[in-house]
């Protein structure tokens, strides 16, 4: 028992000489993180911490930027005292804490700044921060559409253009590995591709890069990716897809199969398939459900076929329209039998040849009279 207590005490006499021995190292040093990474374009604060001992005064702080000038200096409670270059400012901090702002990070904040505190009777104390501007390459969109025939633009950017040597765009099917498009580095021109070469287009820019596919083909649908070379060998990246179009041109025909029906189709070529709607004017005198078939076409197309029966009489009171949706369209495409445009257009037809008719009688009969004048 006796043996247990000195062992505890043994123990407990051990951590207390830690502790001071702990606290002895902590005191009249300078606490700050060794490395630190900051996003560019955004506002940063630095921070160093000192330990005192006893009987230190705190008389002033000065940091020291990359170049190891001057980046700010005050002291201690004096707020007329802050002097530094216009790009930082002080921030407010506990006792025996010093923080800066970097008001915007640049590429050229990158390096290690000291902190520095200046204290009486020992002297000065310092530490250093070690800082890495970082940044992310945005694409302007995840995912983007055109049609096929038009134009479409990749935009890619990167807020430290400086750390680039090279960029290049690379395109990856839904099926299939990747293959280079273009790319651009510095002291040179942009290169495209032997199999790009004639439709695509990338800007000269290291900074904010775009690139362009005109026209744009079906086969051109996937995935490009703008991926950014640095000096120190990492590479940065984002990737946006690309969905092509084909709009549909729909057209409509009938015929009659039988006496008294007539047979209507509403076909169109798309990508992806449309959707067919049948519209009968007032009511929806048909003769069963439109039926529908869809034909893949070797280019990636799909033929959509509409088969609507209606009666022969239906047509002659009524404005029969095939409406064609599609995701590629801003409103739906509406395409008309013209079997009411067809009864107008007789009646017009037969208007105008009786009119025609009767200006030529009485040309005919003006030109008697004027023969008659003549003999007289």
């Amino acid at each position: 028992m006796k043996k247990m207590m000195i062992q505890a005490s043994c123990r407990k006499c051990l951590q207390a000489c830690l502790l001071l021995l702990l606290v002895g190292r902590l005191q009249g040093r300078v606490t700050a993180p060794e490395h630190l990474e900051a996003p560019v374009e955004k506002p940063f604060t630095l921070t160093c911490s000192v330990s005192r001992d006893r009987g230190e005064s705190l008389k002033q702080v000065r940091w020291l930027d990359v170049q190891n000038q001057i980046l700010l200096s005050y002291q201690p409670g004096n707020r007329d005292s802050v002097s530094g270059q216009q790009h930082v400012e002080l921030a407010t901090s506990p006792k025996d804490t010093s923080s800066i702002v970097i008001r915007r990070v640049g590429f050229r904040d990158e390096g290690c700044y000291t902190c520095i505190f200046d204290m009486h009777p020992s002297g000065s104390k310092q530490g250093q921060i070690c800082l890495t501007v970082t940044a992310q390459v945005t694409v302007d969109s995840n995912n983007k559409t055109a049609v096929s025939g038009k134009k479409v633009s990749f935009s890619c950017s990167y807020g430290l253009p400086e750390k680039v040597t090279q960029i290049t765009w690379k395109y990856t099917p839904a099926q299939g590995s990747s293959t280079d498009v273009a790319s651009f580095a510095k002291r040179s021109d942009p290169m495209i591709e032997p199999p790009y070469q004639g439709r695509v287009w990338l800007s000269p820019s290291l900074s904010h890069s775009q690139l362009t596919i005109q026209p744009v083909a079906i086969h051109d649908e996937g995935c490009y990716t703008c991926l950014y070379n640095a000096h120190s060998g990492e590479t940065k990246s984002s990737t946006v897809c690309l969905s092509t179009y084909v709009l549909p041109k729909p057209q409509v025909s009938y015929k009659t199969t039988s006496p008294g029906v007539i047979e209507a189709n509403c076909t169109c070529v798309s990508r992806p398939p449309a959707e067919i709607v049948w519209n009968v004017e007032r009511d929806n005198r048909t003769m069963g459900p439109p039926v529908t078939t869809q034909l893949p076409q070797g280019d990636g197309t799909t033929l959509l076929i509409s088969t609507l029966t209606v009666q022969s009489g239906l047509l002659k009171d009524v404005s029969v329209k095939c409406l064609v949706h599609h995701k590629g369209l801003e409103s739906p495409i509406a395409v008309s039998m013209n079997t009411k445009i067809g009864t107008a257009l007789t009646i017009l037809i037969s208007v105008t040849t009786v009119a025609a008719l009767l200006v030529m009688s009485l040309c005919f009969c003006l030109w008697k009279c004027f023969l008659r004048k003549e003999v007289d």
